[in-house]
């Protein structure tokens, strides 16, 4: 949605407390999503649900008039990959769409996402679910103190590519703190050993989007969303995590979701 300004930012405790709340708050946004989501819905709903929720909690949307973006969600449909705009048109049985929701409280953002199923959806869409959340996993056991940012990249694109999927290359994770996308980029591909040192107190938004097909996008005419080449689906989740020794912490959470979806687990 928009460059990394300046360098990268180290984060004191106290920074971290508020990214935390920022993030729990998207964790939560997204979980009063998840009861709505059904065929017959639109995602223009969704939209409106979360805007007041947000505000409704003393913060602002993070997307809202980024760059110019309209709406609170990222609402990206089957083959759109990031970046859909809310519209009125009603989810249908068997979709997939990945929600992707920032908040700004107190001067500090949270970002994150989940893909969502519409009612029954095709066993090798669920796989691309199941395993696009497994690459999070993966590249978020990898950041610690003292790796680089090519070991995160290098866990999502084994993973994603051994399952015969594309991983997007054009799209990257990135850190996040008082502005929405900061310094480093956090691609879902790479080398191990190879790009920017990771550090402990680096906030990472770290966010996998997985192609059922090919890696390859294009733009839509909307001059935002993000589609696969070949029509296939794309998966995407995401969260904010702070990079310590030893183990990360991750800020965000999809246990509300998970909740609100009656604990039904992906797979």
């Amino acid at each position: 949605m928009g460059m990394a300004r300046g360098r990268i930012q180290v984060r004191t405790e106290s920074e971290i407390e508020l990214l935390r709340t920022s993030s729990l708050l998207v964790g939560r946004t997204l979980a009063e999503v998840a009861k709505l989501i059904q065929p017959g819905v639109t995602t223009l709903e969704l939209d409106r649900v979360a805007e007041t929720f947000i505000r409704d909690h003393g913060a602002e949307p993070g997307f809202k008039g980024y760059n110019g973006f309209p709406a609170t969600l990222c609402t990206s449909v089957n083959h759109h990959v990031v970046h859909g705009i809310p519209n009125d048109d009603p989810l249908q049985e068997g979709d997939i769409v990945s929600i992707d929701c920032g908040v700004l409280k107190e001067g500090y953002y949270g970002d994150s996402a989940y893909t969502f199923m519409v009612g029954e959806v095709k066993p090798e869409v669920r796989r691309l679910l199941k395993v696009t959340q497994e690459c999070l996993e993966d590249a978020i056991e990898e950041a610690v103190a003292g790796n680089r940012i090519g070991d995160i990249g290098w866990a999502v694109q084994e993973h994603a590519e051994a399952e015969g999927y594309g991983v997007v290359r054009e799209l990257v994770g990135h850190g996040v703190g008082s502005n929405l996308h900061e310094p480093p980029e956090v691609p879902n591909y790479g080398r191990p050993g190879n790009g920017v040192k990771l550090v402990a107190g680096m906030v990472l938004a770290i966010e996998p989007m997985i192609n059922l097909g090919r890696k390859e996008v294009v733009q839509e005419s909307d001059g935002w969303t993000i589609a696969t080449a070949d029509g296939l689906p794309s998966a995407h989740f995401e969260h904010d995590v702070v990079v310590r020794e030893g183990k990360a912490e991750v800020l965000s959470t999809f246990k509300w979701i998970e909740e609100a979806l009656g604990a039904v687990k992906l797979g």
